[in-house]
């Protein structure tokens, strides 16, 4: 009993290491994956947790603590966690909004298909757009970068300074609309090339009318719109970048502005002791 006594001061300091990794779980590309098991998941976050634990800032004994503090301090840790990984895999969804939005355009709305990542059906182009800004994710070391800032984070927003009011709302609101803008940045190419080949289809059923034009009109939409997404896919790829560069670089900035919020915290605290 006295060789166990030791380690039960470290098992709830572990459990909200875990938990803000539970969170990043939740959310991030490729780690969220319905294809990867469950308990491998968990064994990941489980490693992760013991292997970032010793470089954890030193925590308070948590041993008497009860549930009604505890679940707090887990639902704190595991909403930064969320944060991160939300924020960092916005820019993919948004390219599977554009890809979704061509594909409607195009006329292959109706053709779906399962994505593994997001346990649901697309669009095949938005499919092929999403697992795209996957590999540029992963060739921007986007994975890498989000471990160091999660790791970077225990640093700046030591266990229990995280609160509710600390969420980055403003960020949320950035992303979000430069995502649909990327979306439609995307999108706006294909969506340009199909109306002007309806308006062209149009002008020949008008002028030509015996020229069966519905019974081909169909193809050549489907045709314009996947060539002109073959030409720009190169393109694509270096918006996502662009956009998912700029999003990693604004989550670093707020994971270092945490530092001064948690001083501020603990500055009020003592004030008011």
């Amino acid at each position: 009993m006295e060789m166990i006594e030791p380690m039960l001061v470290h098992v709830l300091p572990l459990m909200l290491v875990v938990a803000r990794l539970t969170g990043l779980f939740l959310f991030t590309p490729l780690l969220r994956s319905a294809t990867i098991p469950r308990s491998f998941k968990v064994s990941l976050s489980l490693m992760f947790g013991i292997a970032l634990y010793p470089s954890v800032p030193a925590i308070d004994p948590m041993v008497s603590i009860d549930a009604i503090q505890l679940i707090p301090l887990l639902f704190a840790e595991l909403l930064i966690g969320i944060s991160i990984g939300l924020i960092a895999a916005m820019p993919l969804y948004a390219m599977q909004m554009g890809g979704f939005v061509m594909g409607y355009q195009v006329g292959l709305s109706l053709a779906e298909s399962f994505n593994p990542e997001l346990d649901s059906n697309g669009s095949v182009i938005g499919l092929l757009l999403f697992f795209m800004s996957v590999f540029v994710f992963i060739g921007l070391g986007g994975m890498e970068l989000l471990f160091l800032q999660l790791a970077e984070s225990f640093h700046t927003a030591p266990i229990g300074m995280f609160t509710a009011g600390d969420v980055p709302l403003t960020m949320f609101v950035d992303v979000v609309t430069s995502g649909f803008e990327l979306a439609i940045r995307v999108a706006s190419p294909v969506i340009a090339a199909v109306s002007m080949s309806q308006v062209a289809m149009g002008l020949v059923m008008k002028t030509m009318p015996q020229v069966n034009i519905m019974s081909i009109g169909f193809a050549i939409q489907i045709l314009t719109g996947l060539i002109l997404l073959m030409l720009m896919i190169h393109v694509m790829g270096d918006v996502a970048a662009e956009e998912i560069d700029r999003v990693m670089d604004g989550l670093s900035l707020w994971i270092q502005s945490l530092a001064t919020d948690s001083a501020h915290a603990r500055a009020a605290a003592g004030g008011g002791g």
